[in-house]
């Protein structure tokens, strides 16, 4: 399977990880600029890729960008704002065709590192900052953007629960940030966090193909020259032992037709741990596929919910409950969900429920080998996490876990916040 890469490291600091493979028709690059997940600087860094992605001093605008994308056969380049753990990532990545396939000289990779740099390390400036158009248009959109989360009920009722929960702690911060941040963010202020960021935080650059070593760094160091101080800065690891003193419970009434529970858990097993395979499988058993036990007792035996699922936030050691229920059967639908819990820590686990979780599991894991993109997201993973797996490692490692592994993650977890989206007056 494909999992080995090779690192290094350019003479600015950033670190190159290269993985050579003919398996795909395609060359894969991503740069990560790694950042704290900090509330005051939240809505800086949701915008400065969004901002960067507008144009560059070599493509000052959306369409020369285009064009030259076009020009590399269709190559495809997109920004993007990621929270991991309590990891505030900012987020490049391109997708072009391997010369081999099209009759080049060996100059597309070249090509392709060119743009992302000339995007990333330099940008168009106007008067000492920013251009002011780009910046206004940007900050317009991320506020519509915020706004417009609260016609997914779902994900806002899900963004409430964290916020609630892990208020006081880094996680507890939207990725894109406050609305009124936005306000104070100028075109110049914006061009100076760019500077401090890109001058001293972590940056990754992957790559993924049909490539030497050789030409990888050459077309990278070439590309990436800008200048870097030599000591970068440290960011601080993710918090994810907080006690529970008590379940904290909040409800919030909004015009809705159907209410969202959401359960929010510490597990105190995050993703370098020794446990976290049988996290992974204790999970996979509760909620995360359709055999799992909350699929199967609330919504189809019981039919109480219209969907329900667990899932995992791996690097700051959480479990969420989400499910869409009527009001009025909140606490039936609770009772069964924490006797499901109950079964967890009991180890009420069936063979076929183990069985055929271990499967999924490993499936979805094979199936990451043919995308070079979760291919980096899992590299990433082990990055920000402090513990980088193979695929093959992982398999083994689900593929042994028993009932008492399971049991002994069941014990630890906790319910921390009970988050209830519901009607107004009375409704479903």
């Amino acid at each position: 399977m494909l999992t080995n890469y090779s690192e290094h490291y350019l003479p600015n600091g950033i670190r190159v990880l290269f993985m050579p493979t003919d398996k795909f028709k395609t060359i894969s690059m991503a740069l990560f600029l790694h950042q704290e997940l900090n509330p005051d600087v939240a809505a800086l860094n949701a915008l400065l890729p969004a901002t960067l992605e507008q144009g560059s001093r070599q493509y000052p605008d959306k369409l020369s960008l285009q064009r030259r994308l076009e020009n590399l056969y269709g190559a495809d380049l997109t920004a993007d704002i990621l929270k991991s753990g309590e990891r505030h990532v900012i987020a490049f990545s391109c997708e072009l065709a391997h010369d081999k396939y099209l009759g080049e000289n060996g100059s597309l990779l070249e090509k392709g590192l060119s743009v992302l740099g000339s995007i990333t390390g330099d940008p168009l400036l106007e008067n000492g900052g920013f251009k002011k158009d780009y910046v206004k248009q940007e900050k317009n959109q991320l506020i519509k953007d915020i706004r417009a989360m609260l016609n997914d009920k779902a994900t806002y009722a899900y963004e409430r629960c964290m916020a609630l929960m892990c208020d006081g702690e880094r996680f507890g911060t939207y990725k894109l940030g406050r609305i009124e941040d936005y306000e104070a963010i100028d075109e110049a202020a914006l061009y100076r966090h760019y500077c401090r960021l890109f001058s001293t935080n972590p940056l990754d650059l992957y790559l993924i193909g049909d490539l030497s070593e050789k030409e990888v760094l050459r077309a990278a160091g070439k590309a990436f020259n800008f200048s870097r101080r030599a000591e970068q800065g440290h960011l601080p690891p993710t918090d994810i032992n907080r006690s529970v003193l008590e379940v904290r419970y909040h409800e919030e009434e909004m015009t809705v037709n159907q209410s969202k529970l959401v359960l929010g858990f510490r597990t105190y097993t995050a993703h370098g741990d020794a446990r976290y395979c049988p996290l992974l499988v204790y999970n996979g058993i509760l909620g995360a596929f359709p055999h799992s036990k909350l699929f199967m007792k609330v919504r189809e035996e019981a039919g109480l919910a219209y969907y329900v699922h667990s899932r995992l936030e791996r690097h700051k050691g959480l479990m969420v409950i989400s499910a869409g229920i009527n009001y009025n059967d909140y606490k039936e639908a609770r009772e069964i969900i924490d006797r499901q819990l109950e079964d967890m820590v009991n180890g009420k686990i069936s063979p076929a429920e183990l069985d055929n979780t271990k499967r999924g599991l490993v499936n979805r894991l094979r199936s990451q080998q043919d995308s070079p993109n979760q291919l980096i997201s899992a590299h990433l993973d082990g990055s920000i996490g402090g513990r980088t797996y193979s695929a093959e490692e992982l398999i083994e490692g689900i593929e042994a876990v028993n009932r008492q592994e399971i049991r002994a993650v069941a014990e630890k977890i906790k319910l921390d916040t009970v988050y209830v989206l519901r009607p107004q007056e009375g409704g479903s």
